[in-house]
């Protein structure tokens, strides 16, 4: 028997870390071929800039929106019809992205994407975390986003080998082979055995009605905003800042490219960090550090080189790979009855509130008269927000999940 589960624990992971692949590879796709697919269109160079960061909020607002849709769907009807649907409505998206003939179309589509991908990595961070023993979550966990995160690494080399309509295909196609592969995936006990009790299940309204748990709630999100500032500021937007310091000829699907390979080694880190140290938090700050580091020698390379420029993009990789330990601890502080809910709406949240963002540099970089100004400011405002929240936030390393939410 114990083999027997062994082989489960073991399937359940690699499945859900092919899932998140998958997710990462549809997710960045738009970032990396922003430009040549919105050039094909027939866009202007300021319509690239100013219809890519509009494509890229929408696509954040569906996954805001899947995010809470998906949480509340796991909760009530199980983690695994979460995977199921979720890389349906995906990979049918990014096929369907792939023969766009306008902006709108390409706008519409990116938002249902978004909603699909906004349950893969939520609802395979919670499968695992209750199919696997306390002492081994956060080591699977990181194992699942440091090999999803190769991801981003695939759609660069897409890109660099096929047209931009084709990187969609492939991208579509490879989530219609998992979809296939999830059916030998068995649902979490916790949820089985949660099933048989009268208790109230993902309704998403509880976050707001007990004040601990709203605050709980709120923490968790404010804890990633440094992450999708990097991601969707600092980087997607990288020929505009290397233009900005005088580097001449950076490429944002290269930067995105280097940012998640490194990402991917940041997330293995983190978890066995947290594995040592036996501690969720401690890990978090640590890799908070390494982001404000790199994100202060950004901003002082005036003049560098692209390959400097590339490899401050691997460090603050390296350092957003906080982001395993966020969205452990999303899990790990909610009851059975609202983890996923919790688990998949909170790394949702986070990256839907990318147009808030995009909205803050915007004003910054408008008072100050200066793009590359606007931009530290925003992320100083960003980081002191997820350091206070994360000092507030409970220690979940080694904590029982056998418990529900309750009123």
């Amino acid at each position: 028997m114990p083999s027997k589960n062994n082989s489960l624990f073991q399937l359940a992971v690699v499945v859900s870390a092919l899932g998140f692949f998958v997710d990462v590879y549809d997710l960045l796709l738009f970032g990396i071929i922003r430009k040549p697919s919105l050039t094909d269109l027939g866009l202007s160079p300021v319509e690239v800039l100013t219809q890519g960061e509009l494509i890229i909020s929408i696509q954040m607002i569906g996954l805001l929106v899947g995010g809470i849709l998906w949480g509340i769907i796991g909760d009530k009807k199980g983690r695994l019809n979460v995977l199921f649907g979720s890389i349906l409505i995906y990979s049918i998206a990014n096929i369907l992205n792939g023969m766009v003939t306008d902006t709108t179309q390409y706008i519409v589509l990116r938002f249902f994407a978004g909603v699909g991908l906004a349950g893969e990595l939520g609802a395979g961070i919670t499968l695992i975390s209750e199919l696997l023993p306390k002492e081994k979550r956060g080591v699977a966990a990181a194992m699942i986003a440091s090999f999803g995160i190769l991801g981003a690494v695939t759609a660069f080399f897409m890109k660099e080998i096929f047209f931009w309509r084709t990187c969609y295909y492939i991208g579509g196609g490879l989530g219609l082979v998992l979809l296939a592969l999830r059916m030998r995936v068995h649902e979490s006990m916790l949820y089985a055995q949660l099933k048989t009790q009268a208790v109230e299940r993902g309704n998403f309204l509880m976050f707001f009605t007990n004040r601990d748990r709203f605050l709980r709630y709120i923490r968790c999100i404010l804890i990633g905003l440094p992450a999708w500032y990097i991601i969707g500021v600092l980087v997607t937007f990288s020929d505009q800042f290397g233009a900005a310091f005088g580097i001449e000829g950076i490429d944002p699907g290269k930067a995105i490219m280097f940012l998640y390979l490194a990402i991917a080694l940041g997330d293995l880190s983190v978890g066995l960090l947290s594995q040592r140290l036996q501690s969720r938090k401690k890990a978090l700050f640590i890799f908070y550090g390494i982001t404000i580091l790199f994100s202060v020698l950004f901003f002082l390379q005036q003049g560098g080189t692209t390959a400097t420029f590339y490899m401050i993009c691997a460090g603050l990789g390296y350092g957003t790979g906080f982001t395993v330990v966020y969205i452990t601890m999303s899990a790990e502080q909610f009851g059975t009855n609202l983890r996923a809910s919790a688990a998949i709406s909170i790394p949702n949240m986070v990256r839907g509130v990318l147009p808030l963002i995009i909205l803050l540099f915007k004003l910054m970089r408008n008072i100050f008269d200066s793009y590359v100004t606007g931009a530290w400011v925003t992320g100083v405002i960003l980081m002191a927000i997820a350091i206070v929240a994360a000092t507030k936030t409970e220690e979940t390393f080694g904590k029982d999940l056998n418990f529900i939410e309750t009123d």
